[in-house]
């Protein structure tokens, strides 16, 4: 499958079929200020700040994540434009992104308790490794980690009957979590999280990130951009550093395409085992009450 194929799936997934009666929220406000900001030919940290202290909230966030030990700067940030300034407006704009998409999508459930910890434990374990590694864009990684499983919440919202296959899924060992979704509901959470971040126009990569993230054929398809196989194998490692954070002792995805993950990555168990470390007080600072 080629990126157009894929572009083409989600536009007729999103238009025919199971989807059509599924609620997608626009892009909410302040993300689509933040957008427009980004995309101008020399955007403003100081416009950013405002945007973030908008939201009071939301600027504690971004303070609170800036003086985290994932930065260890030699001085705290006090202020909203500080934590701008220090992060760069690339990753501050990830992490309010981070904040909003918790807020508009709300995972309520006590099948996703602990949804968003997780999920930003993932996106900034992504992050961290994409600055590890040549050639990644770290804001890219984080974003598309944020958006890894955020189908899920959609589809329990909205599907019929999602709530005993998530119950399914999450208690299979032999059988992948699409492959449940997909006999059930015809769609699964990968496409559903892509059409949420092509609805909130996101960057295309990420879109495509998050459709392919549990699609490991890709790690040798040379036909596949670079950035996407890497991305699918910097997901699958995040995941499984989390996994391993949060106790979950049965990660069969892992033990099937880490060595794939690990290959396409060009590294080896020493360093994984050095960026646990390293991550280890990053996961513990995530509380999101």
């Amino acid at each position: 499958m080629k990126i157009g194929d894929i572009e083409r799936e989600l536009d007729q997934a999103r238009n025919d079929g199971p989807l059509s009666n599924i609620v997608i929220q626009p892009c909410p406000e302040l993300l689509m200020a933040l957008q427009r900001e980004t995309r101008k030919l020399d955007p403003d940290p100081a416009e950013i700040a405002r945007i973030a202290s908008s939201d009071v909230a939301m600027a504690a966030a971004l303070l609170r994540i800036a003086n985290s030990p994932l930065y260890a700067r030699a001085r705290p940030a006090n202020t909203v434009g500080e934590a701008v300034t220090m992060l760069g407006m690339g990753q501050a704009v990830a992490i309010l992104t981070g904040f909003i998409t918790r807020r508009a999508i709300p995972a309520t459930s006590p099948l996703l308790a602990h949804f968003w910890e997780t999920s930003t434990r993932r996106s900034l374990a992504m992050a961290f490794i994409a600055r590890q590694l040549y050639g990644m864009n770290p804001e890219v990684a984080q974003t598309c980690g944020l958006f890894m499983h955020v189908g899920i919440p959609v589809m329990l919202q909205g599907l019929r009957g999602y709530a005993e296959t998530l119950t399914e899924a999450m208690a299979q060992e032999d059988r992948s979590f699409t492959d449940i979704e997909n006999t059930r509901h015809r769609t699964d959470h990968a496409v559903i999280g892509a059409i949420v971040a092509k609805t909130w126009h996101l960057p295309p990569v990420v879109a495509i990130g998050v459709r392919l993230h549990h699609d490991f054929t890709i790690l040798s398809d040379q036909a596949m951009p670079a950035e996407l196989r890497c991305l699918v194998a910097v997901a699958a490692l995040a995941e499984h550093m989390v996994a391993d954070y949060e106790g979950v002792q049965s990660q069969p995805e892992w033990e099937r395409y880490g060595a794939d993950c690990l290959s396409c990555l060009q590294i080896g168990q020493a360093e994984v085992d050095h960026w646990v470390d390293e991550l280890h007080p990053v996961f513990e600072g995530v509380l999101l009450g």
